[in-house]
């Protein structure tokens, strides 16, 4: 026989009640499931957050450490796209507007 999970009360405002109720009903989930997910979610951003910052101490404390990891990285990923704003498939068949030497149309499908 499964037990029921242990339950507590939190204190939240009326307005933070109605939009977990309002979450909840458009989702189709219990209230509980919302604030799970939320707290996931938040856990989730602070995980990375923390990554990006000790990414970050690397690059300034060590550059020598952040050039094997960039050097390890390319050889694991490849190098990196010329541009982020589209995809890698697409890379070379569109020039952006910034890219463009005069008289270029931007088109370079015929390749």
């Amino acid at each position: 026989m499964a037990t029921k999970p242990k339950a507590t009360t939190i204190r939240v405002s009326v307005k933070t009640r109605d939009r977990i109720a309002a979450l909840a009903k458009k989702a189709g989930e219990p209230m509980t499931a919302i604030i799970d997910q939320a707290i996931r979610e938040m856990e989730k951003k602070h995980r990375w957050q923390r990554v990006a910052e000790q990414m970050e101490e690397t690059r300034q404390e060590d550059p020598q450490a952040w050039a094997e990891y960039l050097a390890e990285s390319e050889l694991v990923h490849g190098p990196p796209p010329r541009s982020s704003r589209i995809a890698p498939e697409w890379e070379g068949l569109i020039t952006f507007p910034e890219e463009r030497d005069e008289g270029d149309s931007g088109r370079n499908l015929a390749r």
